[in-house]
């Protein structure tokens, strides 16, 4: 999502930012004989011979490791561990697939160091069930040796940790009565043109627009969307609250309860290349609300304030993003992460991938928003973000609804992390 996801933007209270979010993978799954992809979460993990394994050319990381041990992991005893195997089981699920696409573009961390690991999980039998919390920690201790991030120049990388979540809209699958603020499906004309494919120089790099003729042009704001009903894609709902619905593309993918109950996730599907503009300053220029106190409520109160007025304001940030409609199988899920694995609230961190391979799992420790309580625990590194740049650089995954919401939007306290990695991999390393 996140990172796909614009989750820092939460901590400025939409004042700041100025990223959108990064393509997820589109390897996220088997190909089904169909050609649909199928949720890799769903499938049994398979873990392929050594020997058939390929990895991809080795890239160097930016920071340094120094090897601890596990008595050293700050709170480690205390971690209670919950939902760590079922995101332990789906990263080695990832770790353990063909990588194509824009993952291939990441550093992730490298399968033919995991699958001994991964292997081991499905020999001892533990990875069909949920062992309980003593057996995983030993399996883990028996298997994983901690390393501590350090910067470029040597030292302990403390870093700022903030938050994200998945929010929740109110909406209809039909345009009517309050609900008339669409979310939609990912154009058909909409180009993605990937300039590593030219310039090797510029891998991961990529340009968004459509085809006028024989130019390729920048695609359409979301003024220029609003404007014309010939340009604007299906919608897949329409939601009820046009803060709500901006705040969910933010974030970069959400769920939509509908008028029957149902609830279904918008997951990122694309954006339009345009550059984010911020709503909350926005206003704050128009002298429509101080910056400080452009809040989600607040911008909230000044749309039912200025109902005609609220299209202008949406306008004035030309980005859009587009989304998948996808059933919501198991609730403890989230949205796919850059890492192409749903997500699990307090269990995912996004990243910044010079540092920290994606598929890492991380210890981290820092402090629960605004506060000094303490904040330990396993997580992993399966998602990541424009504004998430820097070692130790951490995106905390809070998970979805309201509360999550609460937490994220207040977080942005220090933090330390851990990489643990395979005992016979020998330090960190990246593909």
């Amino acid at each position: 999502m996140k990172r796909i996801l614009l989750s820092s933007c939460l901590l400025a209270l939409l004042a700041a930012c100025s990223t959108v979010p990064l393509t997820p993978a589109p390897g996220t799954g088997a190909e089904a004989p169909s050609g649909q992809t199928v949720n890799i979460a769903e499938q049994p993990l398979r873990v392929p011979a050594l020997g058939s394994m390929r990895d991809t050319p080795a890239r160097a990381l930016a920071g340094k490791f120094r090897q601890v041990s596990w008595a050293s992991l700050p709170g480690w005893e205390d971690d209670d561990l919950a939902h760590v195997w079922k995101a332990f089981v789906n990263n080695c699920k990832g770790l353990m697939r063909p990588v194509s696409g824009s993952l291939a573009m990441q550093a992730r961390a490298t399968p033919r160091a995991w699958q001994p690991v991964c292997a081991a999980a499905v020999q001892s039998g533990l990875a069909a069930g949920n062992p309980g919390v003593p057996a995983l920690r030993q399996f883990l201790q028996a298997h994983l040796q901690p390393w501590q991030l350090l910067d470029a120049s040597g030292k302990t990388a403390r870093s700022t940790v903030t938050g994200y979540y998945e929010p929740l809209v109110h909406a209809s699958r039909t345009r009517e009565g309050e609900y008339q603020w669409p979310l939609y499906a990912a154009p058909t004309d909409l180009l993605t043109i990937d300039l590593g494919t030219v310039y090797p120089e510029l891998a991961g790099k990529r340009v968004r627009g459509k085809l006028v003729g024989k130019r390729v042009v920048p695609y359409d704001t979301r003024a220029e969307i609003a404007a014309s009903e010939s340009r604007q894609p299906p919608a897949i709902v329409w939601a009820s609250d046009p803060v709500e619905a901006f705040f969910l593309q933010i974030q970069g993918s959400g769920r939509a309860q509908l008028p029957d109950g149902s609830v279904v996730r918008l997951a990122y599907a694309d954006h339009n290349g345009r550059p984010y503009v911020s709503i909350g300053q926005w206003l704050a220029k128009k002298g429509e609300l101080p910056l400080a106190k452009a809040s989600m409520q607040n911008i909230k109160a000044w749309a039912r304030n200025n109902p005609s007025r609220v299209q202008e304001m949406l306008n004035a940030n030309p980005a859009m993003v587009f989304f998948n409609e996808e059933a919501v199988v198991d609730p403890e899920l989230g949205p796919k992460g850059a890492y192409g694995i749903p997500l699990i609230g307090q269990r995912s961190v996004a990243v910044d991938t010079t540092f920290v391979p994606l598929g890492s799992p991380v210890f981290l420790s820092t402090t629960y928003p605004a506060s000094s309580q303490p904040l330990r625990r396993l997580v992993f590194a399966q998602d990541t973000g424009a504004a998430i740049k820097g070692a130790g650089r951490t995106d905390f995954y809070w998970g979805f609804g309201d509360e999550a919401g609460a937490m994220a939007g207040r977080m942005k306290q220090q933090g330390e992390t851990w990489l643990l990695w395979p005992k016979q991999a020998g330090a960190p390393s990246a593909r």
